[in-house]
């Protein structure tokens, strides 16, 4: 297995970062920069286990680690004293084989340490990202490759095709996977929320006029980026509320992400609820603004996770436990404001965002234009919460039912609790010092209206317009 992740971490001449002007094998579309020319002439190592393997990304996570993950300061270090010298030092201060026995005995081998996980180009799958260029899944003994996946559609189909072992999935989709809801029926599992609040209501510039009340969006073409998606409930919850028949009044369309601005420019759109970028993206190219943050609808919705087949987790629980201790722990370092700015920085690059860092920096630390004239900050208008609250799922089903994606009766509970697996999210967060919530339920005020987890059919048949 090769992998710029395991380049020799006592070399001063290689950037371990994978950063945006990266020219590794995999990076090397991102920009037309020579300067680095050296990393991609250096050969990358080869493994012939997975125990080596585990050693060396052991070895390059605790290197990494003592230089604060500052890979200038490891570089200059190395320069200066030399690759061999720094190894010698850093072993007299260090136990350093002691830690490699003592984290493969924590982390148990995985039983497959090359892994391919699926993403949708959005800043949502923030934490699945960054944890290839920022070291999260070689500290857990693994190789991941990150795929740019076009839509959810594609994202669904090869994890069902066994293409992807794990993919960064829409918080309903695991649900509707399980269910056999648009597509065939397997257990799936969602382990972990990648990102809450993070998406945007935008309307098109012609649309300023009519800002103020969405009563006046009768006739509009809105588009969401996938029917089991936070999006097209989050709309069609946000407009109803207004009066508005989704089904009715509107049309609501699925168009991947990376189109949205371009079926706005075009005209094809009067406005979209999506993920981000692709909001900022419309202020940022003068051709949409920002109408209400999905955090304004609901504070602290889900939106993305980390999902996987109940068969991967099951046969493989080793290589499940450590990628998901990866995301979790890369969840975490994401939520800190003073981290957002590095983080913009590692997954912007083509073969990832492939967006401006200024559009990313906006969206990630809250300070940003609404295309109004207006600049907002908005510390929480993403954040990255690990946590698949059982409720959460309930409230989702609840939608489901409401506008008729799923029929009968439906054990809301049974479902959510099957689905969204609180107890290993609660378990490796323990592991990291993280504090793990001790319920799974709550209520949630939302546009005024309280959702109580334990009522969910009573919940459906209050609204005035729905199938309830």
């Amino acid at each position: 297995m090769t992998s710029k992740s395991f380049s020799n971490p006592y070399d001063g001449d290689i950037d371990l970062r994978h950063g945006r002007n990266c020219t590794c094998t995999s990076c090397n579309s991102n920009t037309t920069s020579t300067s680095k020319a050296e990393d991609t002439a250096k050969p990358q190592p080869t493994f012939s286990d997975t125990d080596e393997a585990l050693s060396h990304m052991v070895e390059s996570a605790v290197v990494r680690a003592m230089f604060g993950h500052n890979d200038i300061s490891r570089r200059s270090f190395a320069k200066l004293l030399g690759g061999g010298t720094l190894a010698a030092a850093l072993a007299s201060v260090f136990p350093m084989e002691a830690a490699k026995a003592a984290i493969a005995d924590s982390l148990g081998k995985p039983e497959k340490s090359k892994l391919s996980v699926g993403f949708v180009p959005i800043t949502c799958a923030t934490p699945i990202i960054m944890a290839k260029p920022l070291g999260f899944y070689e500290k857990y003994g693994l190789d991941v490759d990150v795929i740019k996946t076009a839509g959810w559609a594609v994202a669904r189909d090869k994890s069902l095709n066994n293409e992807y072992d794990a993919a960064h999935m829409l918080t309903p989709m695991p649900l509707a996977i399980t269910m056999g809801a648009g597509s065939v029926a397997e257990p799936y599992l969602m382990p972990a929320v990648e990102n809450i609040n993070g998406q945007a209501i935008v309307l098109h510039v012609d649309h300023k006029d009519k800002n103020d009340d969405p009563r006046k969006w009768k006739g509009f073409k809105f588009g969401v980026p996938f029917e089991y998606s936070m999006h097209n409930f989050l709309l069609r919850y946000y407009v109803a509320e207004f009066g508005l028949d989704p089904d009715v009044d509107i049309q609501i369309r699925v168009v991947p992400p990376p189109e949205m601005v371009a079926n706005l420019k075009a005209g094809n759109l009067d406005g979209y609820l999506s993920p981000d970028p692709f909001n900022q993206r419309a202020v940022w190219e003068k051709v949409g603004f920002i109408h209400k943050l999905t955090k304004d609808i609901w504070d602290g919705h889900p939106c993305c996770a980390f999902a996987c087949s109940a068969k991967f987790a099951n046969t493989m629980p080793n290589t499940y436990g450590n990628l998901l201790k990866a995301l979790i722990d890369a969840t975490q370092y994401a939520s800190p404001a003073t981290n957002r700015q590095e983080i913009a920085e590692a997954i912007a690059p083509k073969n990832y965002l492939n967006q401006p860092v200024p559009v990313i920096a906006q969206v990630l630390t809250g300070r940003y234009a609404d295309g109004l004239g207006n600049i907002h900050d908005v510390p929480n208008r993403i954040d990255f919460d690990p946590f698949p609250w059982h409720s959460m799922g309930v409230w989702i089903l609840t939608q489901m039912k409401r506008w008729g994606y799923i029929q009968g009766d439906v054990d809301y509970k049974t479902i959510a609790e099957q689905v969204y697996n609180a107890a290993d999210a609660a378990s490796v967060m323990k592991s990291l010092g993280l504090e793990p919530p001790t319920k799974t339920y709550k209520s949630y005020d939302i546009m005024g209206k309280t959702f109580d987890p334990d009522q969910p059919e009573a919940y459906v048949k209050s609204f005035a317009i729905g199938q309830g």
